[in-house]
Order: structure tokens, then sequence, then C-alpha cells
């Protein structure tokens, strides 16, 4: 048995997960936006867990940002600021005066599919989150790849291909502005949007309308196809990962991912690609069950 806890940006969810993928604990319960009391309740619900097990367990945790290699501080979580230079995981372990394995989410997510859901007939599977954010986890032989700056699989703060971005100018004083998450997010489209059609909707909403074969959500998606075929197809050409399994919130309302393959093709070396795109089994309970796996399935 293991815990697994997704440390969210507005809510905790926890599991008990059995070696075998069984869940047979789940809950979920508010942020408390402060880290001091971050790290209380996440020894409360390690807690309540083991007493419900009637053991001690291993204790994963999946959380926004990278979980800094150098400095043991996690950088780069911007929906979780609390816990922004924060040593985390150190933390936790003095706190639940044990061992704790924290890891990025979009990675545990990629573990969790690769393990057990869609991925786990494949060697590499590259976890795709399309979300209010872009991220993305490597899994190779059932085990997350970090790298030795912890961010491997971050697709999504690579440069967009130039030839996606016509009429858009990148200044030199913000390159970051030509982000692939700027683009392919769901608050790159509702921005597009809104700048082309002077309209302020979600992304949810646009492609609800793009659905419904609105003339002016269909000329943006049909951009927006281009744009992601195009971005995924740096991934294909540095990594070759064997399937794609996509998550986020943006991903739930694509219905398009046979012809994102497609349009891919062109731009990878070769003009071919033998790879899988799927949803996941899991869908948004895979970071979590992923969590659980940490203990199992990583040396720290």
């Amino acid at each position: 048995m293991q815990i697994g806890i997704d440390l969210g940006a507005s809510k905790i969810e926890y599991v008990l997960l059995d070696d075998v993928g069984n869940e047979h604990h789940r809950e979920r319960t508010e942020v408390p936006k402060n880290y001091k009391d971050t790290l209380s309740i996440i020894k409360k619900i390690v807690i309540e867990l083991e007493r419900k097990a009637g053991k001690e367990l291993p204790v994963g945790v999946c959380h926004p940002g990278i979980h800094s290699i150098q400095t043991g501080l996690v950088k780069n979580a911007p929906n979780s600021f609390w816990i922004n230079g924060k040593p985390l995981q150190r933390d936790l372990r003095s706190e639940i005066g044990k061992e704790i394995y924290c890891e990025n989410d979009a990675n545990c997510f990629a573990l969790s599919e690769a393990i057990d859901g869609s991925g786990k007939h494949y060697k590499i599977v590259f976890g795709v989150i399309l979300g209010s954010g872009v991220g993305g986890g490597l899994v190779i032989d059932k085990r997350i790849v970090n790298g030795p700056n912890g961010i491997t699989g971050e697709w999504g703060h690579n440069q967009i291909p130039s030839a996606c971005i016509e009429g858009v100018q990148i200044k030199k004083t913000n390159l970051r502005a030509g982000e692939i998450e700027n683009f392919v997010a769901g608050i790159g489209i509702s921005k597009a949007f809104k700048n082309q059609f002077k309209k302020d909707l979600s992304a949810q909403k646009i492609f609800e309308m793009h659905r419904k074969l609105d003339l002016d959500a269909e000329k943006l998606i049909d951009k927006y196809k281009d744009q992601l075929a195009m971005s995924l197809a740096t991934v294909v050409n540095i990594i070759d990962p064997d399937v794609f399994v996509f998550g986020g919130g943006v991903s739930n309302e694509i219905n398009f991912l046979d012809e994102i393959k497609q349009k891919m093709k062109k731009f990878v070396a070769g003009g071919e690609f033998e790879g899988t795109f799927l949803k996941p089994k899991f869908g948004d309970a895979s970071g979590v069950r992923g969590a659980a796996r940490l203990a199992r399935t990583t040396n720290y």
C-alpha cells in the first residue's frame, strides 16, 4: 500500500493505493495557501491514511513546479507561490519524521499512465499537460526521467516555431512571450480569440463553439491545430516517444487528436511518425496515483 498526495493550487487530493493499483480511499480538501499550514495538513493526511491502513506506509507527494536538485528548493510553481523557494521535501521529511518522495505533478501524471494507464504497454511515454499552462513528463521503462536540472519534459517553455506565429511580434525585452505555452495553453487560446475577434471567452467556451461549427472558433482552432502539431513535432525530433498521453483541461476539450497526429508528420524528421496519441486512463486522478507510485519506482 502507498499514500499519494497531490498538492495543487486550490485543492489537495489524496489516495490510498495498493500494489496492483486499487484505490482504497480517495478524498479532497482545500489547500491552506501558506507554507506552514500546508506542511501541517499533509502530516494530518498521512496520519489519517496510516490509521486506516493500520500500518506505516510510503508517501509520495506531487506538486507544481520543480524541485531543484542543486538547492533542494521548489521553483517555478506560479499558482502555488507559497511553496516557491521552500525546501518542501526536506521539511515534509522533518515534519512527518520519515522518508517522503516529492515530484513534479506532470511527471507523476506520466508515471501513473505509464505504469497501469493508457501507456502501460509502451517503453517511452511522454505525458502532455494542456491546461491553463503547458507541462510534460517523460517516463522510460516505468521510471521518471528528470535530468540534472529537473526540467525534463518541459516542452511548453521552448520557443514556438516561427511559422506558427505569423503576425505576432516577439520583442527582445520579453523573449518568453514566444514560448509554446503562450499559444497552446488555455490562457493563450483565450487571449488569441480576444485579440482577433474582440471577445473575452474561456478556452472551454471557444472549444464548445468550435464543436457547434462557429466560424470564428473554427478559424482560431484551425490555427491552433497547426501550432500544437508543430510544437509536438519538436518533442518527437528530440525524444521520439512511443506514445503521447494527453492530460489537462484543454486536452479534455480536444476531439481531434488524430488530425493533430497527421499534421505533425510533415514537421517530423523524415516525414513519418509511428507513435500513438492517447487520452489518459485515469484522467485528472493520474497525478495523485503517480505520487503514490513514487516510493516504488524511484531512487532518491
